[in-house]
């Protein structure tokens, strides 16, 4: 292992800077990588950027960078990959800080930035102290997701292809399916979601299967199967889809016919219906006719309380004696034949007899 600090100043990191729809790539001379593989997908915000620029502006101190040398000569970006592309795209014009582009600046403002001393650690270090490296430190500002650190261990050609689908700003997947996920793409979400998917939770496992496979094509045609699917079964978007687990529906479900149609009426009498507490559940119920997927109203106190005395607060089922908090509400007929909950349609239980019941 080896360390050395050095000063370099903006312009030398900033002179031959490449975006491209690929990557980002900043060139000292040619050989400096900002975005190794298992780098991040830029994600600052406004503000987080511009106070890199201000920094810059005051000359205060920023932190220091530290860079990986290669086998080959070349130099890659370990830390501080977020305000290398904060400086260097606005060097390039790419944005402006209180409607000033850089090209907008005194000569003198010019040159004050474009002089300015960053102080980088140039490192020579194995591949696995590298990521060792990258997992431990907190990476410009923001802590790294649990995705971004698997990306890190799991890097090569499969993750690269994966992340054209599923990784980038406006990728193919969002714009397929941004309704019906949570999260963003560039923090990894959109990616993490659907290994989890097509593994059964066992992300790490799947990532290191495929990671040197040539292409990620298993994983995006699953993706767009499922989502196709949901789309032909429910073609009725609804907003509360968005919270809805659609892919262990899929994998169960695939290959059974549904009328759409019938699908959709019985939708929107649930939606619609005040007993139904969490929407979001509806249409897993609606396809597994299992009751617990439905968020059902329960029945109030004043309700207990009535049929309790009622039945002189013997149970039902037993016939036994109880007091009131040794018994559970239970719908006479079950909610789903009837759809109501009311003080007519409910029965008191000892807890035991009411847990019989239920798991019947």
């Amino acid at each position: 292992m080896k360390i050395q600090l050095k000063e370099i100043t903006i312009r030398e990191v900033s002179s031959w800077y490449l975006n491209n729809d690929e990557e980002w790539v900043v060139w000292l001379g040619g050989k400096l990588n900002i975005r190794p593989k298992y780098q991040r997908e830029f994600v600052y915000k406004d503000k987080q950027r511009d106070s890199v620029i201000e920094t810059v502006t005051k000359n205060f101190p920023l932190n220091v960078m530290y860079f990986v040398k290669n086998n080959d000569e070349t130099f890659e970006v370990l830390d501080w990959q977020q305000r290398t592309i904060s400086i260097c795209e606005y060097v390039a014009w790419k944005y402006s800080i209180n409607y000033r582009y850089f090209h907008n600046l005194e000569k003198e403002e010019q040159e004050q930035i474009l002089d300015y001393k960053l102080m980088v650690y140039f490192c020579e270090w194995t591949d696995k102290e590298k990521l060792d490296w990258f997992k431990t430190i907190n990476i410009a500002w923001e802590k790294l997701t649990e995705q971004e650190l698997r990306n890190a261990i799991y890097t090569g050609t499969w993750l690269t292809d994966a992340k054209k689908y599923f990784s980038k700003t406006n990728c193919p997947a969002y714009n397929i399916a941004s309704d019906y996920m949570n999260g963003s793409p560039i923090r990894q979400d959109y990616l993490e979601t659907t290994i989890s998917w097509i593994s059964g939770n066992n992300i790490e496992k799947y990532m290191s299967e495929n990671q040197h496979n040539v292409n990620a094509s298993e994983l995006w045609q699953y993706f767009q199967s499922v989502i196709n699917w949901v789309k032909i079964i429910f073609p009725n978007y609804r907003k509360e889809m968005k919270w809805v687990a659609f892919w262990p529906l899929y994998n169960q479900y695939k290959n059974t016919f549904f009328d759409s149609n019938k699908l959709e009426q019985e939708v929107l009498k649930l939606m619609q219906d005040e007993d139904v507490t969490k929407k979001s559940w509806i249409y897993e119920y609606v396809l597994t006719r299992k009751e617990r997927f439905l968020s059902i109203r329960a029945f109030t106190e004043k309700q207990k309380r009535e049929v309790y005395e009622k039945q002189a607060g013997i149970c039902t089922h037993c016939k036994k004696h109880f007091n009131l908090n040794e018994m559970e509400a239970d719908h006479i007929t079950p909610w789903h034949e009837w759809w109501k909950t009311t003080s007519d349609n409910c029965q008191m239980l000892c807890k035991n007899c009411n847990r019989v019941k239920s798991g019947k």
